[in-house]
């Protein structure tokens, strides 16, 4: 004697067939329909296209409040070190995740030092000129990474960068002043030839000359 939740059972595998199978709705009849409305491709430049990435690591970045006495959230996403190809300045560029929103954009400068945030070995915080929002401001910037090895390499770029800037900058100060110095001996040697015009276009005098200036 069959029981009474044998019928069930069936009539829901049956049911479970059924639902497996796809409907005539769902079907593929190998029809192409075209779209109402064309788009046309659009570039989207982001201003790094001549620019090289030194670094990109997640993070989470804040800004000191002056007013509120407060740190405050400026987003989450990737921060980046870029180096322009030809004028070789580095800048520090950080968007947010999804929306891309600038929350840092400013030139890291030799006279830039990053320091650890209050024994927090992941994060660090430096003083910058930002252009973020449009216009400069001096801000108070913090970061904090995933991992205290992150922490570390975006440190030791930024030295790495200011280090070589201000090694760049002596070499062309020294370049510049030697320069100035060759330019200050030509108008010197110059003046004197003309205040003394008998001297000017004369040649030293020859051996024959000398002697018979002996005799």
């Amino acid at each position: 004697m069959a029981t009474t939740t044998e019928p069930t059972a069936l009539k829901r595998e049956e049911q479970e067939d059924d639902d497996s199978k796809p409907s005539a709705e769902d079907e593929d009849t190998g029809a192409q329909v075209a779209p109402i409305v064309k788009l046309q491709e659009v570039a989207v430049t982001t201003g790094e296209e001549n620019e090289d990435v030194l670094l990109d690591l997640k993070s989470k970045l804040y800004r000191f409040d002056k007013e509120g006495n407060q740190w405050k959230e400026r987003g989450v996403g990737s921060v980046k070190l870029l180096k322009h190809k030809e004028t070789n300045k580095v800048r520090l560029v950080m968007r947010q995740n999804k929306t891309l929103k600038i929350c840092a954009n400013h030139l890291v400068l030799p006279t830039m030092s990053v320091q650890e945030h209050q024994g927090n070995e992941k994060s660090c915080v430096w003083h910058a000129t930002d252009f973020a929002d449009g216009e400069l401001k001096e801000e108070l910037f913090c970061i904090r990474f995933s991992s205290v090895d992150n922490c570390k390499t975006f440190k030791d770029k930024i030295e790495e960068i200011t280090e070589s800037q201000a090694k760049d900058g002596e070499e062309s100060e020294e370049g510049t002043t030697a320069a100035s110095l060759i330019e200050q001996l030509s108008v010197n040697g110059k003046q004197k030839e003309e205040d003394n015009p008998d001297a000017k276009g004369k040649d030293p005098p020859s051996s024959a000359e000398e002697k018979k200036d002996e005799n």
